[in-house]
């Protein structure tokens, strides 16, 4: 048992962006699918769940589903795996705390799009489209309405909807940096990740499983997924990288700068030693 302060969790943080920009590209696509997949096994676990749930379960509805989906970041932050949202946060942590050139935060974020699409796109036509699991009776119905409310969404609704959601997720991925056992991290992603869920966010990676996993199906049209995603987008950095990165990093600059000439000196210590 025992958790980090937020200080400690912060100079955790930094040590995490630094460790994922230092990933091999083989590496980073290898863990970005993983994650895509986890996260889209998530979404397809909440639509099996609640599209049977009797409807006047109401709001209690969507909070099974919300209950069932933080699946997806747990199996990440504890099997591993590399998820966009988490990576605008950490990332842009060891940028700001001059660990990192932006190049390399640009790069992160590039590669863990593309592999986080590639095993959402996976999940979604293997399983959603030729298992069947999201393309026939109350599933399809369920997957399409999903679908189509997000789609519906105007570009600045679809923002700030994204900077909601990021803000949650990103703080799940914090509070999982607190913990020292699996128990505490599976307690500190459940809550951010179920609160986002029920309120209904958009997330990004999310949104790459179940529009796609719609369109597989004859609805809508990728034109339609790329209006969503760029909002949602842009949405989901802004909450991870304002709202969580850089409001925690100017909080705790001064326990990060110390810790980072604490362990130079450390170095410098076991060099002369080593001489």
């Amino acid at each position: 048992m025992g958790f980090k302060a937020p200080h400690e969790i912060a100079i955790a943080a930094v040590a995490a962006g630094v460790k994922k920009t230092s990933l091999s590209l083989t590496n980073l696509l290898l863990l970005g699918f993983l994650g895509g997949a986890y996260i889209s096994a998530g979404y397809l676990l909440y639509i099996r769940v609640t599209a049977n749930l009797p409807e006047d379960w109401g709001t209690f509805g969507s909070f099974v589903g919300a209950a069932v989906f933080p699946l997806g970041l747990i199996l990440i932050l504890i099997a591993g795996g590399e998820l966009l949202t988490g990576n605008m946060m950490a990332v842009p942590m060891a940028w700001l705390a001059k660990r990192i050139p932006f190049s390399r935060l640009m790069h992160n974020w590039f590669w863990i799009t593309l592999s986080n699409f590639a095993g959402a796109i996976f999940v979604a036509y293997f399983f959603g489209h030729l298992g069947e699991f999201t393309a026939s009776g109350v599933y399809l119905e369920k997957t399409v309405d999903i679908a189509a409310h997000k789609i519906e969404v105007d570009f600045w609704p679809a923002l700030i909807s994204g900077v909601g959601c990021n803000w949650l997720v990103a703080l799940g991925v914090w509070l999982s940096y607190s913990a020292n056992d699996i128990s505490g991290k599976i307690a500190g992603i459940w809550f951010p990740i179920m609160a986002f869920v029920a309120i209904g966010f958009q997330h990004v990676v999310a949104n790459m499983f179940v529009i796609p996993a719609a369109i597989f199906e004859g609805y809508f049209t990728w034109f339609d997924y790329l209006k969503n995603f760029v909002p949602v987008f842009l949405g989901n950095a802004i909450g991870g990288s304002v709202l969580v990165a850089f409001v925690y990093w100017k909080s705790y600059q001064s326990y990060i700068v110390h810790s980072e000439e604490r362990e130079k000196s450390n170095n410098e210590k076991l060099d002369d030693v080593q001489m």
